[in-house]
């Protein structure tokens, strides 16, 4: 499989706080992938320095070969940690606006995963729940046929009731070629899609491994690995 994220000796600081410390990470395509850490660990910065929002003081990044740029977000389908869409908008109308920005919107697709959530188009986002914005925001960022899913607490917002039909959504609507970073604190629900766990702590990566490969050397789950790496 050909290399869709390379990460070399990344650090990034705000001020006094080093939020990434020479971190480096190479990930294949086709991979689901858990980008796991404690609040302050450094992945929210990861994930927007992959999507161009930020940009690191050292070390290098490429996505599919190219930095990022206008380029990459065409093949980067980003979901942030919150809610950005504007409240007067209706659901119809955040489907309407990525089918015109991105070349790669799945119309269909999209008005598919909301009707099997039973959410209104019709509705205005203001109307909605803080977990049914998150929702609405999962499905329009799974809708896209990206080479590169980058996903911020996708899970954190919603009932435990909708979570294993959010993931369900999320492993069932993306290419077998792409791969998908899943940022999450909640290991335990998706440990069963993970194909590889990578765990980062105060900036640093501490582990980058396939997930059948920590059961089968650690014999522990990677929720339990977790806790005892990061004494939760």
């Amino acid at each position: 499989m050909s290399v869709i994220l390379e990460c070399n000796a990344l650090s990034k600081r705000f001020g006094s706080t080093l939020a990434l410390d020479n971190f480096s990470l190479r990930l294949e395509r086709g991979k689901i992938v858990g980008l796991l850490g404690p609040n302050g660990s450094g992945k929210t910065t990861l994930i927007k320095i992959i999507n161009g929002l930020l940009v690191p003081n050292a070390g290098g990044i490429t996505i599919a070969g190219m930095a990022p740029g206008v380029e990459t977000k065409r093949i980067v389908s980003y979901l942030p940690e919150k809610t950005y869409l504007p409240d007067w908008m209706k659901v119809s109308d955040t489907i309407r606006f990525f089918k015109d920005f991105y070349e790669d919107f799945d119309e269909k697709r999209a008005y598919d995963m909301l009707h099997r959530l039973n959410l209104d188009p019709s509705k205005r986002l203001k109307s909605l729940s803080k977990g049914t914005k998150e929702k609405v925001q999962l499905i329009l960022v799974m809708s896209r046929r990206a080479d590169l899913y980058c996903l911020d607490e996708p899970i954190g917002g919603v009932d435990p009731a909708a979570r294993d039909y959010i993931l369900n959504t999320i492993i069932t609507n993306y290419d077998e070629n792409a791969t998908i970073i899943i940022s999450t604190h909640l290991i335990a629900d998706i440990e069963n899609i993970l194909d590889e766990a990578v765990f980062i702590k105060a900036g640093r990566l501490v582990l980058h491994a396939p997930v059948d490969e920590i059961h089968e050397k650690e014999g522990k789950s990677i929720d339990t690995l977790f806790r005892e790496v990061f004494r939760c």
